[in-house]
């Protein structure tokens, strides 16, 4: 196209061309800027693209830097396979990404980076361990080779119905059954977020079997499950749990209908301080190690009970009764996980991340 061509069909889709142009054009800035600052230091340096990051090229650095935002930090994380080398984040757009993966976008977004590496060179930092959990799946689809997520953002909508009658073929016309116990691998990709259970279409119940360290297994059915580290409590696992003062003042009131107690249901310092206090309880540290899950609007009557919906944990094995479903890492990688598969999650301590902390 050419850019008014491109202008126009952005338009069409009530899209702001200047809008993101201006974004495009603050990435940009950032990432020239970092450049510099390394040039400026006598730092040789590859820039590569996000989907062309290889492994030569991790074999070849003796740091990465990310440029952009979370997402960018994420991809770079799951080629990670040797954590004697930093990996460290630079937010390239501060007004319109959060960063949480990055140095503090405030005082050091990617445009002020000379002022960061600075610091580094000098050695005012700390080293900050990030855990990550493995999974270790067997089953019919253990060795499949996953699907990344970015690949599949423009396939066709029949090419899943394909996949559909496939699946469906399969459980007609089963393969023999043997006594050779099913393959088992550790998938090749660490979650340095969180993994994701359940049925690929979202309408879809997620049925399967849930058990944590070890404990009796549930039949469960939900929406989904989503396991993470102490990195992505602040992410995932933090929207999907938090409260907000209306909500905690709808309980205290009911609260004091129902025992005669007299909380200040219309104090909002008050109810604000509950709702931080408890919202704050749901992250912890990206060093810990340790596992949160989340059952997604668990199915609860006389049949499905869930004894705990959100707990900690270091080990979770989760069998599949499911059968459309995916086991997603960091939102990215994706792996068939069908009836009859089991994932076990723990945390891989030999595999967690490197970084960067100011104080």
């Amino acid at each position: 196209m050419s850019e008014n061509e491109f202008r126009a069909y952005l338009e069409s889709k009530d899209s702001d061309y200047d809008r993101l142009l201006l974004r495009h054009k603050n990435h940009q800035a950032g990432l020239e800027a970092v450049k510099k600052a390394f040039e400026a230091a006598g730092i040789e340096t590859r820039i590569v693209e996000r989907f062309d990051l290889t492994s030569s090229t991790l074999d070849w650095a003796d740091a990465v830097f990310t440029a952009g935002g979370d997402g960018t930090y994420l991809l770079a994380a799951s080629k990670f396979i040797d954590n004697n080398k930093p990996l460290i984040g630079l937010n390239t757009d501060p007004e319109r990404s959060e960063g949480h993966l990055c140095l503090p976008k405030r005082k050091y977004p990617a445009v002020n980076f000379a002022a960061a590496l600075k610091r580094m060179l000098a050695g005012d930092f700390r080293w900050r361990w990030l855990q990550r959990i493995k999974v270790t799946m067997s089953g019919q689809h253990s060795n499949d080779t996953p699907i990344e997520l970015h690949d599949q953002q423009l396939s066709f909508p029949e090419l899943r119905f394909i996949e559909h009658i496939a699946e469906r073929e399969q459980e007609r016309h089963p393969v023999n059954i043997t006594s050779n116990p099913p393959p088992v691998r550790v998938l090749p990709v660490f979650a340095l977020n969180e993994v994701f259970i359940g049925e690929s279409l979202s309408s879809r119940v997620s049925y399967y079997e849930f058990s944590a360290d070890d404990g009796p297994g549930e039949k469960q059915k939900s929406s989904g499950i989503t396991i993470c580290t102490g990195t992505g409590s602040s992410s995932w696992h933090f929207h999907i749990n938090h409260l907000s003062v209306s909500s905690v003042r709808d309980i205290l009131v009911i609260a004091n209908q129902k025992t005669g107690s007299q909380f200040p249901v219309d104090d909002w310092h008050m109810l604000e301080s509950v709702v931080k206090e408890f919202n704050d309880s749901l992250r912890f540290s990206p060093s810990s190690p340790c596992m949160a899950y989340t059952i997604r609007d668990p199915v609860v009557n006389g049949v499905f009970q869930v004894s705990n919906p959100r707990n900690f944990a270091t080990k979770i094995r989760i069998r599949s009764r499911m059968w459309d479903a995916c086991l997603v890492v960091d939102g990215g990688i994706s792996f068939k996980f069908n009836d009859g598969a089991v994932a076990t999650l723990e945390i891989a301590k030999d595999q967690a991340i490197r970084t960067v902390v100011f104080d």
